[in-house]
């Protein structure tokens, strides 16, 4: 007990529980990601059990998440030139990119349609509610981008959130074993598949494996959100006049 209470007056004082949010975050992220490595085991995705291990560390001090997110401040600050950082691999590919930039914009293309037709008709024909049909045809690209489309398009944002959150660690863990086992083994291939359906998670989780893999997963993400951005409105509501 006097030590849940020695830990807890640490964390209302604000420099020290911002010091202990952002120490103990990346020590978290780390010792889990070298369990992972060590274990050879997809399960354990790094960013997945970091989130749960806070989540329940949290509720069990009866902290408010706004409280750790404002003491982790740091972290939030990083995240821009995390994104500047994926385009170093990129650049570093961008002369075989160019190369191939009409098939690899086919393939997205393909990909983005495929994407976003199933998720609405199935949602449709199973569910019939349009504001998840919206919510869920949206889950491949990155949050601002899908909230902001789903709220022009009279979507339910907070489905969104959670389905891009789902279908970004789900490809995560998921995605790279499948590729293998039905022999994509293409790091371009397993690239631009991975960015296109799992977004930065994803694209954070193939970074891991080859600089390649990191390259082909950023152009994914990118060219990705744009077509999504640019066509999903009217392809969905195109649906809607034939549903």
């Amino acid at each position: 007990m006097m030590r849940a209470h020695m830990l807890a007056e640490l964390l209302n004082h604000h420099l020290l529980s911002s010091i202990f949010a952002v120490v103990a975050t990346i020590a978290l992220f780390q010792f889990v990601a070298v369990f992972q490595r060590k274990l050879n085991a997809i399960w354990l995705q790094p960013m997945l059990v970091s989130i749960l291990v806070i989540m329940s560390f949290l509720l069990w001090q009866n902290i408010s998440f706004d409280h750790y997110f404002a003491s982790s401040w740091f972290l939030n600050a990083l995240l821009e030139p995390a994104v500047v950082a994926l385009g170093f691999p990129l650049y570093q590919h961008l002369s075989t990119i160019t190369k191939q930039w009409k098939s690899i914009l086919l393939v997205l293309c393909i990909g983005a349609f495929i994407a976003i037709v199933t998720s609405f008709v199935v949602t449709m024909l199973l569910i019939g509610d349009y504001a998840i049909a919206v919510a869920l045809a949206l889950k491949s690209v990155t949050t601002p981008i899908a909230i902001a489309i789903a709220g022009q398009l009279d979507g339910n944002t907070a489905i969104t959130a959670f389905a891009i959150i789902l279908a970004g660690f789900f490809g995560a863990l998921v995605g790279p074993p499948w590729l293998k086992f039905i022999n994509v083994n293409s790091p371009k291939a397993q690239g631009l598949a991975i960015g296109a359906a799992s977004h930065a998670i994803g694209t954070a989780t193939v970074s891991n494996i080859s600089y390649e893999h990191a390259a082909y997963s950023s152009l994914a993400l990118i060219v990705s959100a744009v077509i999504t951005a640019t066509f999903s409105p009217f392809i969905i509501n195109f649906l809607v006049t034939l549903l």
